[in-house]
């Protein structure tokens, strides 16, 4: 997992006795942890005469997906799978961003809007990328963490187990792409 720091440079992951509890053997607990990323769908248009499901992506809001998907792959993040909300906007900021991942969309109504569990939307699938909307990818982050965060429109968390890895503003993922 590599964090980046608020000027987008990468920072180094803590060391692994630091990450490892005392009770479980480090290489159990490392082939255990999920790093699940939400990605908040970009700007969109104000959907004048549309209903709010179909409203699409504005040139910022494609050019933001095409940030995060970069940024991800010039990480080298390992993404398995990607679940989206059917709602236009972030099924688009889905496959802009996963063209840089390698990687199939998967629609779920689950992220359609509302709370969700994301650990049990993701089971089973490795390290996952999940695209929305807010608030209620900023409660999950809370939920899971305890972290008071405000996702901007095209910017990532990226949470493992309790902890908040990763948290970036579109400004910061188009720097790093």
């Amino acid at each position: 997992m590599v964090s980046v720091g608020q000027d987008g440079s990468r920072l180094r992951s803590p060391p692994l006795a630091a990450r490892c509890s005392k009770n479980r053997p480090a290489a159990e607990q490392l082939a255990s942890r999920q790093v699940i990323y939400l990605l908040r769908h970009g700007d969109a248009e104000d959907g004048e005469g549309k209903a709010d499901a179909d409203r699409e992506l504005t040139e910022k809001g494609r050019r933001q997906a095409e940030a995060a998907g970069a940024a991800l792959a010039a990480l080298g993040e390992k993404i398995d799978a990607c679940l989206s909300s059917p709602k236009v906007r972030a099924a688009e900021t889905a496959r802009i961003a996963c063209r840089h991942l390698g990687i199939e969309v998967e629609m779920t109504e689950d992220l359609r809007g509302g709370p969700f569990e994301s650990a049990e939307l993701t089971a089973g699938r490795g390290n996952v990328l999940l695209v929305g909307h807010e608030p209620d990818f900023s409660e999950e982050v809370a939920r899971l963490t305890g972290a008071n965060v405000k996702l901007r429109k095209g910017g990532i968390a990226a949470v493992e187990g309790p902890l908040l890895h990763l948290l970036t503003r579109p400004k910061d993922l188009k720097q790093i792409a």
